[in-house]
């Protein structure tokens, strides 16, 4: 492939909901440049941007994946992302290093809620976005349809650049309605032909809706629409590319990637009208002080790139994508990362398509390039010439949303697990591994079960490892709520010295999470030099309570009285005595269970808010407050929750809200657990040993 300047470079994310068809789409683009002599199929696990082991058994894309494409003097890097939310990081990462996206949806279904988060997304980001309405061959597509679902979502913005032709119920091809031309397909073969008659009606007000917005785009086009003279072809042009850009219009083009139809004129309509990255605005800031900074896109600058993916493989090792912004990334070079403050060292730089990897001398400003075995550099890293001193905008993941924990199935691979699991956090930063020393579990943080269901398999096929999942263990408490003295005596003579120990404590509510210890030995009874084996063998003992065997809090132990031997009391025998006094004095002292109580702040549509409410009374949990909350529309309930009720809750969530909701949920504080909960927690505890 050879090289081209930026203004001939367009970088673009294909986004939609999951099974929309932007694999195929993207394969149908491979096969058009000839890149591919067949097409690909998504369910025969033959294309090239779905290539990962898990995507050909699943039938689905799990990651973000690059394919370059030569069409008519130009590159497009077309960056395949996912479409289900559980593998919504892949959406980021592609985002990421894209400067336009290309939202896929299907004429059968129209704007999915995947639709509606990838827009979200782009709109965030502020990069320029085209529609392409797939699958317009089903019978059951109906274009019209969604062209008023998209307007009603996503605005007045939305510009059709296409209608399809019907004939008899059956789709035969489609008017380009911005230069009035029209395609007739005959199977894959396209023919050029006039406008049907009696498409006037439906042609002429969609192709005044283009002219309008072409004349918003500028002064003088505004003075000559409304005196009623004809744009020209380069000013209608010129007009959409600055009104993409500025995102007062979104082309929509239409066709079938299964079936190759519409998607040559997609693809000329992508070089023309979607921006270069030398036209789109890059901030970056300064290392030292946070400053922002405007990074000049250009070949002749000094080398600045962000690494957006990484893949692993346990054979060939850690690849880094990345995207250039200023200068060029050249083989066997030093380049320095500022996020690590470490210098990289740059061997053989590839251009990717899909898995496969072409060597190349460099890759310059505008495009996307790979490179091997980079020690500390991760997803989001800048890399830049040293001295530079900037750091480029990295990614912003979304934070795990459900813990699952994981054990082998065969012991000692604890540590291959660990080994494993951190390695597939390389690849993929939306998940993260914790280890819990109270529950001693190792819990697995993902966005999903779907997610967390293809990290263990990936766990299993590149490493080796099974493990078994488990719901994670729930960290209660226990405590009591009176006052209970009691004496602990430990005595013990088996030849020689023996072993005496004998305190009386005075166990009590305490005002602190963590044991409060005093003494109040009057004349000796004790020695003070076993005071500190006393407290030793409490707090010891606090580790597990009476009832169920959690760790107790809010316990105040005073030491009263108690008795010592000359010869055969030592520090152990007191330790020991303390701890026959602790079990004894918190029996009487009235124990009881505490949950974990978090703070819910769940983020919905407001036509839910009432489900969502029943949902959260069914979990035990209290509403503290409602509202608008200025996320995306969404409206805020704000509840407590014991945490124990929150299990899956991510799940139940995406189900009832249809993927709209999302949620933030952190621990507040404990509290004492209704009898019924509490009793089946001592039941399971004592089952358990």
């Amino acid at each position: 492939m050879k090289t081209y300047t930026m203004d001939a470079i367009r970088n673009i994310a294909v986004m939609g909901h999951g099974k929309c068809g932007k694999t195929t789409l993207t394969e149908a683009m491979l096969f058009n440049a000839g890149v591919v002599d067949r097409l690909g199929n998504v369910a025969d696990g033959t294309t090239v941007t779905d290539f990962d082991a898990e995507e050909t058994k699943r039938g689905f894309s799990i990651s973000t994946a690059v394919a370059p494409i030569e069409w008519k003097d130009m590159k497009y890097n077309m960056i395949d992302t996912p479409g289900f939310f559980d593998f919504v990081g892949g959406v980021k990462e592609g985002l990421r290093a894209a400067d336009s996206a290309l939202v896929v949806l299907s004429g059968r279904s129209g704007v999915s809620v995947g639709t509606e988060q990838v827009f979200k997304y782009a709109k965030k980001k502020g990069v320029p976005t085209m529609f392409f309405v797939n699958k317009i061959d089903d019978p059951r597509a109906d274009y019209t349809k969604t062209l008023e679902e998209m307007k009603a979502v996503f605005g007045k913005s939305v510009t059709p650049f296409v209608y399809p032709i019907q004939e008899d119920g059956e789709f035969k091809g489609f008017v380009d309605i911005v230069d009035m031309t029209a395609r007739r397909y005959d199977g894959i073969y396209r023919v050029e032909m006039p406008v049907p008659d009696g498409m006037a009606d439906v042609i002429e007000p969609l192709r005044e809706m283009i002219m309008e917005a072409v004349a918003e785009t500028d002064e003088e086009l505004m003075v000559k629409y409304f005196n009623g003279e004809e744009f020209t072809f380069d000013e209608i042009k010129q007009a959409i590319r600055t009104g993409v850009k500025d995102g007062s219009i979104y082309p929509v083009y239409c066709g079938s990637g299964q079936n190759n139809i519409g998607v040559r004129s997609l693809m000329d309509g992508m070089g023309k009208y979607l921006p270069a990255p030398s036209e789109i605005e890059e901030i970056a800031r300064v290392a030292d002080t946070a400053e922002p900074v405007e990074i000049v896109q250009s070949e002749t600058e000094t080398t600045a790139a962000v690494v957006f993916k990484t893949i692993v493989d346990p054979y060939v090792g850690k690849l880094s994508l990345f995207r250039v912004y200023s200068g060029e990334v050249k083989s066997d070079s030093m380049l320095y990362n500022p996020n690590k403050a470490v210098e990289e060292k740059i061997g053989k730089v590839y251009t990717i398509c899909g898995k496969k990897q072409s060597e190349a001398k460099s890759i310059k400003a505008g495009d996307i390039g790979c490179v091997a075995k980079l020690d500390a550099t991760k997803t989001g890293d800048t890399l830049c010439q040293k001295g530079k001193n900037i750091i480029l905008t990295g990614i912003e993941f979304p934070t795990p949303v459900l813990s699952m924990a994981v054990k082998p199935k065969a012991k000692g691979d604890e540590e291959k697990i660990i080994s494993g699991l951190m390695k597939l956090t390389d690849e993929d930063p939306t998940f993260s591994v914790t280890n819990n020393t109270e529950t001693k579990q190792t819990l697995i943080n993902g966005q999903g079960e779907q997610h967390i269901d293809v990290l263990i398999s990936k766990l299993q096929s590149k490493y080796g490892v099974n493990v078994i999942l488990e719901e994670p263990i729930v960290p209660y408490r226990e405590t009591i709520r009176k006052k209970a003295t009691v004496e602990g005596k430990h005595k013990k003579q088996s030849g020689g010295h023996g072993q005496y120990g004998h305190v009386k404590i005075e166990f009590e509510p305490g005002i602190s999470e963590e044991m409060l210890f005093e003494e109040k030995v009057f004349g000796g009874s004790v020695p003070k030099n076993y005071f500190p084996a006393v407290e030793k063998g409490l707090r010891d003992s606090c580790a597990k309570g009476v009832l169920a065997g959690y760790p107790v809090v809010n316990l105040k132990a005073t030491l009263l009285d108690g008795s010592y031997h000359p010869v055969d009391s030592s520090e152990m025998a007191f330790k020991t005595a303390a701890s026959i006094a602790y079990k004894e004095g918190l029996k009487q002292a009235d124990p009881v269970l505490l949950e974990p109580i978090g703070y819910l702040k769940a983020y919905v549509p407001e036509s839910i808010m009432g489900d969502i409410i029943g949902d959260i009374n069914k979990r035990r949990g209290r509403i503290m407050g409602m509202g608008e909350s200025g996320k995306d529309g969404l409206n805020l309930i704000e509840a407590e929750v014991p945490m124990s009720e929150m299990f899956k809750y991510a799940t139940d969530l995406r189900s009832m809200s249809q993927g709209r909701g999302m949620f933030d949920f952190t621990f507040v504080r404990y509290e004492q657990a209704p009898s019924n909960v509490a009793e089946a927690v001592i039941a399971k505890a004592k089952q358990d040993e």
